[in-house]
């Protein structure tokens, strides 16, 4: 069966574009970070899947945070830049709210994005990473294997908590204030 896919996301207006970049220079998020990487692959254990992010958007989403299978894996690689169109983030930023999907498939809307068939995504867990009212990125966790719905509730409680645990951790090595 197929399924349309999701709409565009349209770019942020120019105030949030110049607000997120303003942030973004002052916690130094300027490109990979092996220390986002460790994060990343800590929640991609944690969740019981082979890949988790920790991205930024721009005109393109960046994952300064990769946890992707490697080596003697059959799963796909994925590199550290994808389109605004591809992926379940672009939908997380836009509403300011995390996204949980424990079966993409089950939720048409979804079902047909790109990733789907690019990595073979079939679950997916998604939270902003919030800087007062500005979203930086997200912080998600994706795999090839639905889970049932009932992991939703444990799948929101883990990626909303990872979130703050980023946030916090970016703040700290910055030595910056959020804001209230």
């Amino acid at each position: 069966m197929t399924y349309p896919a999701p709409t565009p996301q349209p770019h942020a207006p120019a105030t949030e574009h110049t607000e997120r970049a303003e942030a973004l220079r002052a916690l130094g998020l300027t490109g990979p970070d092996p220390e986002l990487d460790a994060f990343a692959q800590r929640l991609a254990q944690d969740a019981g899947v082979p890949y988790a992010m920790v991205n930024i958007f721009d005109d393109e989403q960046q994952f300064l945070g990769l946890c992707t299978p490697g080596g003697e894996s059959e799963l796909p690689t994925v590199g550290r830049s994808m389109s605004l169109n591809h992926g379940f983030c672009p939908e997380v930023v836009a509403k300011k709210k995390a996204l949980v999907l424990p079966d993409v498939f089950a939720s048409p809307r979804f079902a047909g994005n790109a990733v789907v068939d690019l990595i073979g995504i079939r679950t997916y867990a998604g939270a902003p990473l919030l800087h007062g009212d500005t979203v930086l990125g997200t912080v998600c966790f994706v795999g090839p294997v639905e889970k049932p719905q009932s992991t939703g509730q444990s799948s929101l409680a883990l990626i909303k908590g990872r979130r703050d645990e980023v946030m916090d951790f970016l703040y700290r090595r910055a030595d910056y204030q959020p804001p209230q």
